[in-house]
């Protein structure tokens, strides 16, 4: 029979990995509930419809990438990325009525149909923020600071930040033709990918990770260059924010991002232990993703940051996870001292306290080893003696194996004692 494994593209997570991951998601939820942000989950698949309309016709990722699926008369979609699903729940949900700005975040597992490589996984997980109802600048910069923080909490140094406008409805027009006269003059030197956003998705090309193609594309005018009155004072406002805010980027003028529904603000950050695919996370401003979905006119900004990613910088960094400690293994000898040590470990849990057992009613020895092998701090002995006079053996296991006997009653605030805990609720 032959041995089942994971589906290429996908990957079980455990030990460190699982350990980090965890920790990424605790410290994004601490960071965004800082700056008011609020949490939601939405569906993993939806309408094909929505991320059509949403991401753009056009894109890579909706003609090539996408998990679609039609059971019965309905077409599905396994969602390709965030943003679309929570711009419609905010609409169906009618977010708008309870507050004029609304901020909310996510995370979890997006499918897409690529080839796998560093980085890059068919099933892959965000974690995200959208702030919908505003088109201050200054929001853009909380956005982008609040991302760097999060980096910084995790131990993520060397971070570059990315900062473009790609302008709006108004004056991306024109940019366009020029940009078109001008790659018209060499087309037939891009490569066929290239050669194919000419038609479709010109700004795409910007993208290119073809070495041809990215010396064509040097020279070309860039989207900030010609940007309309309003979108040139948003984008020297983001500036002069982040400035204030003490955050250091560069203007990238090949910026651009790979979903239709980004106007002015676009943003990456880049890493280099991912290699190539350098892109840690991104984002940026979609003004016009609401009404396009059957909202009112309603602005918003946000960033998805790539797991994965942050996993891989977290390995070259060597960033600890937030894995708790053992710090107390029940030793038991006897099925009496078994089911007492049960109830014990239970209340110290109680406490907060991370503490295990063994059930397999192994000898003395052996549960010495197993506490050993699991780096325990310290154990509680208890056997038919020390259940008769009413106490047991906490043993220090990290400095010369120091051990006193404690009456059970004590136990519990001298655990608290050694483990600077506050809480005397038991």
């Amino acid at each position: 029979m032959n041995t089942l494994k994971t589906i290429e593209g996908t990957k079980d997570y455990f030990e460190l990995d699982a350990d980090r991951f965890a920790k990424i998601i605790q410290t994004a939820e601490r960071i965004f509930s800082l700056h008011t942000y609020r949490p939601i989950h939405t569906p993993v698949f939806e309408a094909t419809e929505l991320f059509a309309r949403s991401i753009g016709a056009a894109t890579d990722i909706v003609e090539k990438e996408m998990y679609t699926f039609t059971p019965g008369s309905d077409t599905i979609t396994l969602r390709p990325e965030g943003t679309a699903g929570v711009i419609r729940a905010y609409i169906q949900h009618h977010f708008q009525q309870q507050s004029s700005l609304t901020k909310l975040w996510y995370y979890g597992a997006m499918f897409r149909r690529e080839r796998p490589q560093k980085g890059r996984q068919r099933q892959f997980h965000q974690v995200g923020v959208e702030a919908i109802g505003s088109s201050s600048p200054l929001l853009d910069a909380e956005v982008i600071a609040m991302a760097l923080m999060l980096y910084h909490e995790l131990g993520i140094t060397g971070v570059q930040t990315k900062v473009h406008s790609i302008g709006c409805q108004l004056c991306r027009p024109a940019y366009r033709e020029i940009l078109r006269s001008k790659v018209s003059e060499n087309l037939a030197d891009y490569c066929k990918t290239c050669q194919g956003r000419y038609e479709k998705n010109l700004l795409r090309i910007f993208d290119c990770k073809n070495p041809t193609c990215k010396i064509l594309t040097e020279p070309l005018p860039k989207a900030y260059q010609s940007l309309c009155e309003t979108c040139s004072r948003h984008f020297a406002q983001l500036q002069e924010a982040l400035d204030a805010k003490n955050v250091s980027y560069i203007v990238d003028g090949a910026l651009v991002r790979g979903l239709d529904y980004y106007t002015k603000t676009v943003f990456e950050f880049t890493h280099n232990a991912l290699g190539s695919q350098d892109a840690i996370g991104g984002g940026g401003r979609y003004d016009g993703l609401v009404k396009e979905l059957g909202g009112n006119d309603t602005p918003a900004v946000g960033f998805a940051l790539g797991i994965e990613r942050m996993l891989i910088a977290m390995e070259a960094l060597k960033c600890c996870s937030c894995h708790i400690p053992l710090m107390v293994f029940g030793i038991s000898i006897g099925e009496l001292a078994q089911k007492a040590m049960s109830g014990i470990l239970m209340r110290l849990r109680a406490l907060g306290i991370s503490c295990d057992m063994d059930f397999e009613g192994k000898s003395l020895k052996s549960q010495m080893r197993t506490a050993n092998s699991r780096n325990a701090l310290y154990t509680i002995i208890l056997g038919d003696d020390e259940l008769s006079r009413g106490e047991v053996v906490l043993k220090n296991m990290k400095e010369g194996g120091e051990q006193t006997a404690v009456s059970l009653p004590d136990l519990f605030d001298a655990a608290m004692k050694l483990f600077s805990i506050k809480n005397t609720s038991v």
